[in-house]
């Protein structure tokens, strides 16, 4: 009698699959397991619970051993070879990334400095119509996140996928300088806000399939980097072509901003194309050593492999998971409100212009608060990563915020409202990266759900953008008193919203100490060896 054989594809969703040769007999014999291509893994590789998930026994969590290259290691060994593993990603993987993102939100938000460089001048902008403009990109944001995020997760390749949608936002954007009107301005608004809601969602999933749960808050934070950076970037692109570019080949200058910025983005994605890689599993600059390692500190991390079998990896079953999950929701109000607190970038060169400066000069004054941003971020998601903390580091730069908000609206002097919007955004943004990271922290597997989860969290977070701009028309300066309220107001709901998502985490963290089963955790004598063996999972407070 021949040996019933399964495979286990290499690419895609990597799942075990039983032979059609596979019959049932009644004889229990050994099978042979094969990668697709016909590679071998050896059973000693595969234990019992993962040859059960293929035979259809789901009473056993699926669990796998160490590959012998990475069993075999001294632990003094693996530490450095984990130190240089992770070295080598985050220069393959975050600097593309960054600069990305750089453009995604450059390209989102420049209409805020188009507008100190004649737009709502040239098109007869009247009333609440730039708003408008401004509030209607949102609507096209929300509407695609959830789709792009399932459909990156289903055909598992973001190196083709994310540099693909990066050009077609770039064509748009630069389409912008073509905008003779109100409704043309606000068409090209809506598709391009449809077509850059897959890259930011894209990107927290893609990274969440790289890096531990400890190493995720500072790569989070140093990928929003990019979206800070692009706020100080604006002021002086904008200032320097404002200055020496309006009138141009008879072109405004904010013209020559959509086109300059919207041809970069272009370029850059090319570029991308060549140099991000998919998953660890199917990247060809990890030698065989490194994927072993790079897939099994996932597993290590978490209590169980990072692939799943069809049924896990559909739309529907992602979506399900992830809205029946209460800390979904939590999670959801938490981002909505900092997203809502922080909705004042949008129209920032605007609230600096109030100071009373020249638009040259107030797009220049935008720029510190975005590099003071920059720096609390790396040092509070570096912080949260290295004592593997994250309410605090989540609640502690809000209050900064709070009174941020509240002296904005009490004063119109001009030194205190400038350190006012000095410690907005870092008040507001220095917590969100981390808050960010504590979303895959929280709902780490299947993967399904995980992108499920942070593309909806995404996306109705920022659906507070679509009205927050009607909150600052010019009419409302300089103190801009409703709005800074309902920012206040917001920042502290999200304190409240992060100590109730704790509370959440200590009960279930109490119920795996008894040994009790919690649903998208391992629980203690049921992980893989290593760490998540030893102590058990356990959810990141």
């Amino acid at each position: 009698m021949s040996t019933p054989t399964l495979y286990l594809p290499f690419r895609k969703s990597r799942r075990l699959w039983r032979s059609k040769e596979v019959k049932d007999t009644g004889v229990e014999e050994t099978p042979e397991v094969r990668l697709e291509g016909d590679e071998k893994l050896e059973p000693e590789h595969v234990s019992e619970t993962s040859l059960d998930a293929v035979t259809g026994n789901s009473s056993t969590r699926r669990r796998r051993e160490a590959p012998p290259l990475v069993r075999d290691l001294a632990p003094e060994e693996r530490a450095r070879l984990e130190k240089v593993l992770v070295a080598k990603i985050d220069l393959h993987l975050l600097p593309m990334l960054i600069i990305m993102y750089l453009m995604n939100y450059l390209d989102r938000n420049n209409i805020a400095a188009a507008r100190l460089a004649g737009l709502e001048e040239e098109l007869n902008l009247t009333g609440t119509q730039y708003l408008t403009a401004v509030s209607i990109l949102f609507v096209g944001y929300i509407l695609m996140q959830v789709p792009s995020n399932l459909f990156l997760n289903k055909i598992g390749k973001p190196a083709l996928y994310l540099p693909t949608v990066m050009i077609i936002w770039g064509v748009i954007s630069t389409a912008t300088a073509a905008a003779e009107s109100f409704g043309g301005l606000v068409a090209i608004r809506f598709f391009l806000g449809f077509v850059e809601a897959a890259y930011f969602p894209g990107c927290l999933f893609f990274l969440s399939s790289w890096y531990t749960r400890k190493e995720l808050g500072f790569r989070t934070a140093i990928l929003y980097s990019g979206s800070l950076m692009s706020g100080a970037f604006s002021g002086l692109i904008t200032a320097g072509i404002t200055g020496g570019m309006d009138g141009k080949k008879g072109l405004r200058a904010w013209r020559w901003l959509f086109i300059i910025e919207g041809a970069i983005t272009i370029v850059i994605a090319l570029v991308a194309y060549f140099i991000l890689p998919n998953f660890p599993r199917t990247t060809s600059w990890l030698t065989e050593n490194e994927r072993q390692l790079a897939i099994w500190r996932l597993d290590e991390d978490i209590g169980e492999d990072d692939w799943v079998g069809r049924h896990e990896q559909s739309f529907w079953h992602g979506m399900k998971l992830a809205f029946t999950d209460i800390k979904m929701w939590v999670l959801m109000a938490l981002l909505f409100c900092f997203v809502a607190s922080g909705t004042v970038t949008n129209l920032f060169p605007t609230v600096v212009q109030t100071l009373g400066y020249s638009n040259i000069v107030s797009l220049l004054l935008t720029v510190p608060p975005y590099v003071l941003g920059v720096i609390t971020t790396f040092v509070n998601s570096w912080h949260a990563d290295k004592t593997g903390e994250r309410y605090f580091h989540v609640t502690l730069p809000l209050y900064f915020a709070v009174v941020a908000f509240i002296i904005a609206a009490a004063t119109t002097e001009t030194a205190p409202r400038y350190l006012a919007m000095m410690l907005m955004i870092p008040g507001v943004y220095s917590g969100y990266v981390v808050a960010l990271a504590w979303i895959s922290n929280t709902l780490p597997r299947p993967p399904a759900k995980r992108a499920a989860a942070l593309a909806a969290i995404n996306a109705v977070s920022n659906a507070s953008s679509i009205y927050a701009s009607y909150m600052y028309p010019e009419s409302a300066g300089p103190r801009y008193v409703v709005a800074m309220s309902v920012n206040c107001t917001t920042a502290f709901i999200a304190i409240c919203a992060a100590t109730v998502l704790r509370f959440i985490l200590v009960h279930l963290n109490k119920k795996l100490d008894r040994g009790e089963v919690v649903e998208g955790a391992v629980a203690i004598g049921e992980a893989i060896p290593g760490e998540a063996a030893k102590k058990g999972f356990r959810f990141v407070l």
